[in-house]
């Protein structure tokens, strides 16, 4: 159980608040064969109240989401539109601005309410429009879920600590 608190109080230290924010999200989903297929889940994700615009790029089943300034972006929920259109997300990147923030691997940040942990990433420094990969169940394939989820992450299967959602992200 002490073990267990002075990891709890390591993990909140080690969490930094960066200085970023969405800007767009690129989605990929699975599943599609045809336009109509596409436009459901377009309707689906249009229901959302912090998407902005979606273009749809019907020969790679890729969306490009704009967030509306200042919103509160519910990743979970875009994955769950999907899902409610009959269809599942093969890949979810989603656009920081970052502001010089420094990351490297396990290195965890929080943005709106949710915790950010950065895996397979080496020492680097961010600024400006960076891309991030979602690699949470509901946002990979299953084999790719399968491949991390064999790593010794504790938060990585449920994706919270506590009671916070942590969302586990590569470059």
């Amino acid at each position: 159980m002490k073990t267990l608190k002075i990891f709890a109080i390591l993990f909140i230290a080690a969490i930094t608040t960066a200085k970023a924010q969405f800007t767009k999200a690129e989605l990929q989903v699975s599943g599609l064969t045809c336009s109509m297929c596409s436009n459901a889940t377009e309707k689906s994700l249009k229901k959302l109240t912090f998407i902005d615009g979606i273009k749809a790029d019907l020969d790679h089943n890729l969306f490009v989401i704009t967030f509306k300034k200042g919103a509160d972006v519910n990743l979970d929920q875009i994955s769950q539109r999907v899902q409610a259109a009959g269809f599942a997300v093969n890949s979810l990147k989603a656009t920081f601005d970052f502001n010089n923030t420094e990351v490297s691997n396990n290195y965890h940040f929080n943005y709106n309410g949710n915790t950010y942990h950065f895996l397979n990433v080496g020492d680097k420094t961010l600024n400006g429009p960076v891309a991030v990969t979602l690699l949470d169940k509901n946002f990979v394939p299953a084999a790719t879920y399968k491949k991390y989820a064999a790593q010794p992450i504790a938060c990585y299967k449920t994706g919270k600590m506590g009671n916070t959602r942590i969302y586990h992200v590569t470059i």
